[in-house]
């Protein structure tokens, strides 16, 4: 999007007061733009594919279908609308769920406000912006979810293999950089290793390595 342009957002939330303040919040920022409410996940998939806003902000909880199923169906079928998850859960099941479900960003209610406007504005631009609470307990998780895949590539060292996994998620330098708490010079380094080691050419051929492997099983 350039740079006069709005950024367009729907908010997903069944708690009305929630709802109010956000919208509250979001009017102080001249370079936001609300451009609907839901308060279901069936509504929330229904008006983000109608609107195609830059941005939902996307309760979990919410009556019938939820906010990480909403999440999922919204990304299959629009992919370029960036999701950010706010709730109360912070527990690593609806976290990291939510981010494999295509979430960009996630932000506990109740952070500071310009947190949410960060990972908003992160968000548009096509970054991942998550709660510094979840940031420190993202490198944890992915290390978690690379054991028993050494022997799949026995020549990458356990952070190559998460930069392996993040890059098959595609997820770029910077935003591995964020989830695993790296400078973007190590980042960049990682990955030309992962690359040199599949004895591959580029990310995408890297990504198709990882699918056939089941990596991302």
């Amino acid at each position: 999007m350039s740079g006069d342009e709005k950024i367009q957002i729907l908010i997903a939330d069944d708690h009305p007061v929630f709802r109010g303040g956000l919208q509250t919040l979001l009017g102080t920022v001249d370079e936001f733009d609300v451009v609907g409410e839901a308060t279901t996940g069936d509504e929330a998939i229904e008006q983000a594919l109608a609107l195609q806003p830059d941005v939902v902000l996307m309760d979990i909880r919410m009556p019938g279908t939820n906010g990480i199923e909403a999440t999922q169906r919204i990304h299959n079928s629009a992919p370029q609308i960036g999701i950010v998850m706010l709730s109360m859960l912070e527990d690593d099941d609806s976290i990291f769920a939510a981010m494999r479900y295509g979430a960009r960003g996630y932000v506990i209610k109740g952070a500071q406000q310009d947190d949410i406007i960060r990972a908003i504005q992160a968000v548009a631009q096509g970054d991942a912006l998550f709660s510094p609470s979840i940031a420190r307990r993202l490198p944890e998780y992915f290390a978690s979810q690379m054991k028993g895949s050494e022997e799949l590539f026995p020549k990458l060292t356990r952070r190559e293999l998460e930069v392996l996994s993040l890059i098959a998620r595609r997820y770029t330098n910077p935003e591995i950089a964020e989830i695993l708490q790296l400078s973007g010079k190590t980042v960049r380094n990682h990955v030309s290793n992962v690359l040199s080691k599949l004895q591959v050419a580029n990310r995408t051929q890297a990504i198709l390595r990882a699918k056939e492997s089941g990596l991302l099983s």
